[in-house]
């Protein structure tokens, strides 16, 4: 597991308050970990502060699963280097 991973699961179990071990990438942030809208928000603020990135709306309501975060702010640090 690499570190934006585990930074993003952190926050997904934090905001969601989940045990960090049911936080796969493949979990649906709402149907497998029970967010409802405002948490998404508070989760995609998060990943904003936490990596100094800015989200877009249209990008972050393709956000659906933990494994689209960490790929999000995998394909945002590629491109800024």
């Amino acid at each position: 597991m690499n570190a934006v991973s585990q930074r993003v699961k952190a926050i997904v179990a934090y905001y969601l308050d989940v045990p960090s071990e049911l936080v796969l990438e493949n979990s649906s942030l709402i149907d497998d970990l029970g967010a409802d809208s405002l948490g998404v928000v508070e989760i995609v603020l998060a990943i904003e502060e936490e990596f100094g990135l800015d989200v877009d709306g249209e990008k972050a309501d393709k956000i659906s699963t933990v494994g689209d975060a960490i790929r999000y702010i995998e394909e945002v640090r590629t491109l800024r280097v």
